[in-house]
């Protein structure tokens, strides 16, 4: 890992620590909070994260997407964690409704 790797991971684990993600961007690095983030659309989310099918074809031959592929990728398991819990949180609602 080279010294801007190394400050790339600084910043994505500091603000994981906060609640947000990190992601690369046509604006540069952003970073958001995961809670807001995927309240988006599926297509939002996968345009963000560089995931969406354009995307992912136009780069399948190419080594790096705006040279930060790896913290993408570190954000779209954040992403997918994010979504489950909300699906649980979701699933166990409807299941309390369903008793009544």
């Amino acid at each position: 890992m080279n010294e801007q790797q190394a400050e790339t991971l600084k910043l994505i684990q500091n603000e994981e620590k906060n609640g947000n993600i990190v992601f690369a961007s046509d604006g540069g690095i952003m970073s958001v909070s995961i809670a807001e983030f995927i309240k988006q659309p599926a297509e939002g989310i996968l345009y963000d994260l560089n995931r969406d099918p354009v995307t992912t074809i136009t780069m399948a031959d190419s080594n790096s997407v705006m040279g930060q592929r790896w913290g993408n990728d570190y954000a779209v398991a954040g992403v997918i964690k994010a979504l489950k819990a909300e699906i649980d949180r979701i699933s166990a609602i409807m299941e309390q409704k369903e008793k009544k």
